[in-house]
């Protein structure tokens, strides 16, 4: 079911063309602030080839440059999943789980508006992977 074909089995409204506006400002917004953050030159991290300092402040360097290497990396994850979902928003499918075709709370919408499938989905693929509960 897609969010423009009425209302769920549970009398829940589905989602509307103002919601779904909404819901595209708040991922362009998150977008830009990933974009923004990505842009901002790291200064923590002295250059790899910094001779100066002691040992400590060699390990401490290498820490922190992986660090930010796996926050950007969550970043880029993070900027696909919000391409994704606007695309989704374009093609008239954001608001409905990729698994189940059902449409995905309003409150999950509102947690992770990126999301692509709903919490039951979601729950479900965590246990089938064994990680327990999923957000």
């Amino acid at each position: 079911m897609y969010f423009n074909e009425g209302p769920r089995p549970n009398n829940d409204p589905v989602l509307n063309a103002s919601d779904t506006a909404r819901y595209k400002t708040m991922l362009l917004a998150k977008r830009d602030e990933l974009f923004t953050a990505a842009g901002e030159p790291e200064s923590l991290v002295p250059p790899a080839n910094d001779v100066s300092g002691d040992i400590v402040d060699w390990a401490r360097a290498d820490t922190e440059a992986a660090l930010q290497i796996r926050r950007r990396q969550a970043d880029a994850h993070l900027i696909r999943a919000i391409e994704s979902a606007l695309a989704r928003i374009s093609a008239g499918r954001f608001g409905v789980c990729e698994v189940c075709k059902q449409p995905i709370s309003r409150a999950r919408l509102e947690a992770v508006p990126w999301t692509r499938v709903c919490r039951d989905c979601k729950e479900e693929s965590a246990l089938d992977l064994g990680v327990g509960a999923a957000r």
